[in-house]
Order: structure tokens, then sequence, then C-alpha cells
């Protein structure tokens, strides 16, 4: 790929421009459960932009902002109608409006396609190709018109954002402690609702109605999995923002010369380039990835099935006395363990295999049997399910037969320092509420 600023250049600053000025207002709009809102909006401005067309003859940008954000508001007015009068949730609401109005604005488009110069297909999907053509004069400067407007949109959400950004998360997450401190969340909302229709008429010449639903909602859906913090969620979601337009960009030069093909459309790239990036996310963010909840549940598992081994061999050797504890004739083999523990072959190995490396069990002759740290670890476990049996008996009255599962659960999560509080509920029981003897603690233990 041949870079050449002077295009390539300015259709990147107008990808970076529209996508940034989305996902400023796009935050909120997913904090505030109105992914759709967004959607309905975009959709639903098309009548107005039909309307504005028909009485101006001309795709002129003040009779363009004036038309949708009308509708915009209208919009999100006949939600909040429709919903209250009609006692429906919110998300029929939505489809009921912009359905609507969108039919009625693809209408008015079709039939006034033949008298003014109006083309549907770059309302719906964006013509970024096209931006470095148009320019205006700027400060001596030849600049495309469409990063002049998405500019100013983008500098216009920015301040709106940092200006009102405490007054966006309360309105966000508790409108009603916003309104006991005197913001008016009613107000934070239309303002908001006014911005988005701002910025899709915006960017309907680079992007297209369809598209910029995308950088409103993916950009923040991918913050969102990323982070618990709402400035950190609104600097992550530019972030992506502006790298999917580039990257998509890139893309659609690049990648179509792989399959024979000369170019695809950038807006449409960076759509798929978002989506990609939301992908990354999903499967790999550090708490709610589904790659790493599926990891952090498999380790979970084999700490678990560790600790069974660990109890399973303790128990086995309970004839002895604690503090006496030898590992004559209670070995176990892996057929064993695998039969009492319903755990397979392999998840069994892998445990064993931990088990080694941590010094806590060792193996001869086919048979595994506990080490002294193995033996000390099996009392741990021992002694916290055996207290939480007496507990769940003594504190929560339940009946003997009804404890075993729940005490195997919380042995596996309980320490030296609960160990301790569970004994001092019970009043240091020494037999738990089946008639077996609870381990003491290590003597010396901290």
């Amino acid at each position: 790929m041949i870079w050449n600023w002077q295009l390539d250049g300015w259709i990147v600053a107008a990808g970076i421009l529209c996508a940034v000025a989305s996902a400023l207002l796009g935050n909120f709009l997913v904090l505030r459960r109105l992914s759709m809102l967004g959607d309905a909006i975009s959709h639903a401005i098309l009548p107005g932009l039909a309307v504005a067309f028909l009485i101006s003859n001309s795709r002129s940008s003040l009779p363009m902002f004036v038309g949708a954000v009308i509708v915009g508001v209208l919009t999100a007015l006949f939600t909040e109608w429709i919903r209250g009068v009609g006692k429906v949730d919110e998300g029929a609401s939505m489809g009921v409006v912009f359905t609507s109005l969108f039919a009625l604005g693809l209408i008015m488009i079709v039939q006034a396609a033949d008298r003014v110069d109006l083309d549907a297909g770059c309302v719906l999907y964006g013509a970024i190709e096209l931006t470095p053509l148009d320019t205006i004069k700027l400060l001596g400067f030849d600049i495309p018109r469409a990063v002049v407007v998405l500019g100013s949109v983008t500098v216009l959400n920015l301040m709106f954002v940092v200006l009102f950004f405490k007054e966006l998360k309360l309105t966000s997450f508790d409108p009603s402690l916003a309104t006991s401190m005197g913001v008016s969340s009613t107000w934070m909302h239309y303002a908001l609702m006014v911005l988005v229709a701002v910025t899709a008429v915006a960017s309907f010449e680079s992007v297209g109605n369809i598209l910029v639903v995308a950088m409103f909602i993916v950009p923040p859906a991918t913050a969102y999995l990323l982070t618990d913090r709402l400035g950190i969620m609104i600097l992550i979601s530019t972030g992506v923002a502006a790298l999917s337009a580039v990257s998509g960009h890139v893309a659609a030069v690049v990648v179509p010369t792989w399959f024979g093909y000369q170019s695809t459309t950038t807006a449409g790239m960076m759509a798929v380039m978002v989506g990609a990036l939301f992908g990354v996310a999903m499967l790999f963010a550090p708490r709610q990835g589904v790659v790493i909840k599926w990891l952090r549940n498999r380790a979970l598992s084999l700490r678990i099935l560790c600790d069974d081994i660990v109890a399973t061999l303790y128990r086995r050797s309970e004839h002895v006395a604690a503090d006496q504890v030898r590992m004559d004739d209670v070995s176990m083999n892996v057929e064993e363990l695998t039969e009492t523990l319903y755990a397979s072959s392999r998840q069994l190995r892998s445990a064993l295999a931990r088990l080694r490396r941590r010094g806590e069990l060792e193996q001869v002759d086919g048979q595994y049997e506990l080490t002294d740290r193995g033996i000390e670890h099996g009392r741990e476990l021992v002694r916290s399910h055996r207290l939480w049996e007496q507990y769940l008996v003594s504190e929560a009255s339940l009946h003997p037969t009804k404890i075993h599962d729940k005490a195997e659960k919380l042995e596996h999560f309980t320490d030296r320092s609960l160990r301790d509080q569970l004994s001092d509920a019970t009043d240091s029981p020494v037999l738990d509420p089946h008639g077996q003897s609870i381990p003491p603690e290590r003597r010396g233990d901290v």
C-alpha cells in the first residue's frame, strides 16, 4: 500500500473524527441501557433529512442539521410518550418509533431522489473515499468540508462530556440521586439525544446512517468489557474508535488484494474492524473475557481437585493420631482416586502433577502418598470442612444430613483467620456433628 497523505490522510482523519465523536456520546448510551435509542435516532432522523432536502433543494448542512435535530428530539419524546401511555417497555416503544420514522424517511427519500441532489446509497452507506474532493478554505488551507464538520462536532461532544461529566455520571447511574441533588435527569437526557442526532447527521457523508450506529455502541461496549471506571472507559472507547478508523481504511485497501480485488469501502471496513476489536475484548478482557473466564474456571477446578486429592488421602490416614500421621497403607493409585473423586483421568493426572511440583505428593511404585507438606495442607482442609459442618448445625440450624455438600464447597476458600473465627463461634469444638475428630490447628501457625 502506497500512502498518500492528501487522500488517505484526510480519509483517515474523517474516519477518526466520526468514530471518536460517536464514541464519546455512546458511552452514556451504553451505561443508560439506551443503545437501541442511538440506533433509533440515527435511523429515525431520515424524515427530517428528506424534508430538509425537499425544502432547500440542496444538501446544505444547516437545513440538514435543523431537520435531523428536530426529528431526533421528537424520536426521544415519542419513545417516552409511548412507553408511558402504552405501558410498554422502552425497547418496544423505541422499535415502534424508529421503524415507523425510518420507513417514512425511506419513502420520502425515494420520492425526492429524482428532484433533488440526493443519493440514498450515500445516506445509508456513506462516501468517505470522496472526502478529500470537497474542500473549503480555512486559515489559508484547503481542508475537506467533512473534516471541518466532524471536527466541530467532535469538539462540541468533547466539551459537553468534560463540562457535564459529573451530571452525566450521576444521571446515568442514579437518576433519582441526581434529581435530589438538583441535576435534571430529563434535561441531560434530551441534551444527549440532541447531540446524538447532530453527530449522526454529521457522520452521514462519511460512514452513513447504518454504520454510524456501530461507532455509537461498539467502542463503548468494548471499553465496558475492559474497565469499571467511567473516565478510563471513555478514554479506551475513543482509542478503540480511532484505531478502528485507521485499521479500517488500511484493511479496505489491503485485504481485498489478497482475494484478487482492488479495494472495498472504508466505512464498511471500519465497522468490521471495530467489531473485530470488540471480539478480541470479548474473548480476552482481563475480568470478563470468555477465554479468561474459561481459563480461570479451569484453574479453579484444578485447584479444587488438588484440594480434594489431598483431603481424601488425609482422611484415609485418620486411623492414626493426627500428630503421628504415617502414610503406610494409606496411599492410592490413579484408578482409586478416579473412582473416589469422579474425575476424568486427564484432569486427575494434571492435578497429581501439580501436587508433585508443589511438594505435597510423592509417587512410589505407582502409588501416591502425601509428603509432610501435603499432610499439613490436608489437615487444614479437613479442619475447615468439619468446622463449617459444626457451624452450619449450631449457628444455621441445618440438619446434619444436609451440611456435607455446603461444607465441601466452603472448605476450599477458608484460610487460617476464618478457621479461627469459626472455631470461636462454635466454642472450639473437637468433634463435628457426625462425631468425627476435628484436627487441631498446626502448632506455631500464625
